[in-house]
């Protein structure tokens, strides 16, 4: 039977994780800088976590589809707090990057086993604003994780902001230790080794060609998504060459933009029973891109903070709709292989979007490019819109 006081437990859970991370990430950021004074060591770090989803994600979904979920998800958040203690006692930068690889190697289970998790707990009728409240911890911790983590270091050095890290992931790990079993559909296949993992992937293969409404959706939404998430990546040289604005500038836009996200997950987790889910993907991706566009159009500080509360208020509205979207068309049994493997052909696609857009902004302004790149996103976010509306009674 549905309990909202396990669901908002596993909404704490998974939002105190959240802020960790914000926390662990300011603050691992500013160690490896002080550890080398190399702005290219701090680069490498965002290139660990893709890399490391890469090459788990071809397995994990297997491993997860024949675990109880509840026990992977308590260990996977007990061995990352434990590595993530390790951290501030290692003075090779290259043991560190082994560390933080092994952390996101293991935390590569965790989203695809949530979700699956998700869908076993919650009933369809009520994934909408289980999502959208989801979304708002997800904001909060945005909001609040880099304040408190930049608290910490003034106060404390980065080590502890470490050290607030692995507790965060144990706090987690013990909060969903409360929560209840939840099998569902296990695979019992006697077919063990190569043999499973390629069955696996004819299994995923197969939902593939039969879905093609998911498919197409997924497609469309993920590539407007990526199309943003490449475009962060000039956001501060947009911000700081561009409009001139100074450090304390970006990071009131950026305490903003968590706001303005704030605002939207809550107001989508209240209207979710009156609007239809073909709106929150396809309306909060349209409105997202267009935040995007107005922020490469942006020439002071005021434009580029109207565009950042449009981007923040509508993408809430946008990951709650995917996240319900893909619960309620992909079947709990084969959820964590089909999780698994969007995340690699996210990567793939991030990284390859990324360094096509920082190639063209090297020989073309940036401006030019970045505009471009996010009315391509724009145009593919009303494509989306109008094939859900035609689509209305597929969309649930």
């Amino acid at each position: 039977m549905f309990s909202w006081k396990n669901s908002i437990l596993l909404i704490l859970g998974i939002g105190v994780s959240h802020l960790g991370n914000w926390i662990y990430l300011v603050a691992i950021n500013l160690y490896i800088l002080n550890l080398t004074g190399s702005a290219a060591a701090v680069a490498g770090l965002f290139i660990i976590k893709p890399i490391a989803t890469i090459l788990t994600n071809t397995w994990a979904g297997s491993v997860i589809d024949r675990v109880n979920k509840k026990r992977m998800l308590v260990t996977v958040d007990l061995v990352r707090g434990a590595i993530v203690f390790v951290i501030p006692f290692i003075e090779s930068l290259w043991g560190i990057y082994g560390l933080i690889f092994m952390i996101n190697l293991i935390g590569s289970f965790f989203g695809p086993t949530s979700q699956v998790y998700i869908t076993q707990l919650v009933p369809v009728e009520k994934r909408q604003r289980f999502n959208s409240l989801m979304s708002t911890m997800s904001s909060g911790a945005f909001l609040v994780g880099p304040a408190l983590s930049g608290v910490l270091i003034m106060y404390f050095g980065t080590d502890v902001s470490i050290f607030v890290n692995a507790v965060t992931f144990l706090v987690c790990g013990g909060i969903i230790a409360l929560l209840p079993n939840i099998n569902g559909a296990l695979i019992n296949s006697k077919v063990k080794g190569i043999q499973a993992w390629f069955n696996d992937w004819k299994v995923v293969a197969s939902f593939f060609k039969r879905a093609s409404y998911f498919v197409f959706v997924y497609i469309l939404f993920q590539t407007a998504m990526l199309i943003g998430f490449a475009l962060d990546s000039q956001e501060v040289t947009y911000i700081k060459q561009y409009l001139g604005l100074s450090d304390e500038y970006y990071g009131l836009l950026m305490s903003i933009t968590g706001a303005g996200s704030i605002a939207g997950a809550l107001i989508a987790a209240l209207i979710a029973s009156k609007v239809p889910l073909r709106f929150y993907i396809g309306g909060g991706v349209l409105l997202s891109s267009l935040g995007y566009v107005l922020f490469y159009s942006s020439f002071n500080f005021i434009s580029a903070l109207i565009a950042f509360i449009i981007l923040g208020f509508f993408m809430a509205f946008a990951n709650a709709g995917y996240a319900t979207f893909f619960q309620n068309h992909v079947p709990t049994n084969i959820m964590g292989r089909i999780g698994s493997v969007a995340n690699i052909i996210q990567s793939i696609i991030q990284i390859m979007f990324t360094l096509i857009l920082g190639f063209f902004a090297e020989i073309l302004t940036l401006q030019l490019v970045t505009l471009i790149g996010s009315l391509i996103g724009l145009i593919i976010s009303f494509l989306l819109l109008i094939y859900l509306i035609k689509k209305a009674d597929a969309t649930r």
